[in-house]
This record gives C-alpha cells, structure tokens and sequence, in this order.
C-alpha cells in the first residue's frame, strides 16, 4: 500500500510541477517558472525518494513528448536547449532537498535545504547553458560562463529566494497535517 501511495503522491507533484512550468514569465534563453517552487516543495514533503521520483516522472512526461515542459513544449529536444540541464537538476535538486530534511524538520532547515537543492539545480542548468552558448557562439568558454551566469542565474535569484521562503513555510505546515499520511 505504501508503494501505491507513493506513485499517486509522486504523479501528484509532476502534475504540480508541470501547471507550475506553464506559469511563465517569458525570458530568453530561460523563462522564470513555478517549476522550482513545485521542485523544492516535492522534496520537502515527499522526501528524497519520492521527491526526486515526482521530477523524474515530470521529466519523463516531457521526453515522451507530452507539452509539460515551459511554454508548452514537450520531446528529447527540450533536454538540448538551453533550459535542459536545469530539467535534469531538478531530479536531483528534489532529492538533496529531500535527503537534508529527513530527519528533524524546522523552517531554518527547510530554508538551507532549499538553497542547497537550487545550488544542485543551478549548477545542472549553468553548466549545460554554458556549453549551449559555448557551441551556438563565438564566444569562449569564459565568456560562455559569463553570459550563462547573466541570462541564467542572476534573474532568478531573487524569485527563487522568494520561492525558498514560501515552499519552507508551506511544507511545514503541510506535513503537520499529513504526518500520518506521507
């Protein structure tokens, strides 16, 4: 039963995860989306297992070629543009967080874990928009590096503080009233 309840409580988040993707505010090469908001929030209820389960199950969905991903687009190509090392990362983004919060849980935790979960989710997408920009430019590495900190990191730092401060609050409160259930 336990099982049952954890796919359902996984495919519950991905579906979460993709309403929060069609929430954009277009940016190029990366829109600012709730898809990290559903990230950390899947870690911090479900745990490492089934947080990081939810965004694989999400991920999936969009190489399948379900449009689940931001602005409505799905298939294997989404994984090559710019926005695909932060897909990846949020697998593993949801489990750090999860992992870190598995004991003991407090708002203070919850706020670190975030952070450390979008450090994982951050690294995953500038390393794979560097090497986007770095093979669709005539830029070198560095400035590869540069520009993918610009267009994908420093917009998204303060919305993603915001997100941080919100999910560690919600899942508090959320897994107060469902401590016997997840």
């Amino acid at each position: 039963m336990k099982e049952v309840r954890s796919i359902t409580l996984a495919s519950g988040f991905a579906s979460l995860t993709v309403i929060g993707a069609w929430i954009t505010i277009p940016l190029y090469p990366v829109p600012i989306t709730l898809q990290t908001f559903f990230t950390y929030l899947a870690g911090l209820i479900l745990g490492a297992k089934v947080g990081a389960l939810s965004q694989l199950i999400y991920v999936s969905m969009g190489l399948l070629g379900l449009p689940v991903f931001a602005n409505f687009r799905g298939g294997f190509n989404v994984l090559l543009s710019p926005t695909g090392g932060y897909l990846i990362g949020f697998i593993f983004g949801a489990y750090l967080i999860g992992y870190l919060t598995k004991e003991k849980i407090s708002y203070r935790k919850n706020l670190l874990s975030c952070a450390a979960g979008t450090g994982i989710i951050y690294i995953f997408g500038l390393t794979h928009l560097t090497f986007w920009i770095f093979f669709n430019s005539k830029l070198s590495l560095i400035d590869s590096l540069l520009s993918a900190l610009l267009v994908g990191v420093l917009p998204f730092l303060i919305g993603d503080s915001l997100k941080i401060l919100l999910s560690s609050y919600i899942a508090l409160k959320v897994k107060s009233y469902l401590k016997d259930f997840i």
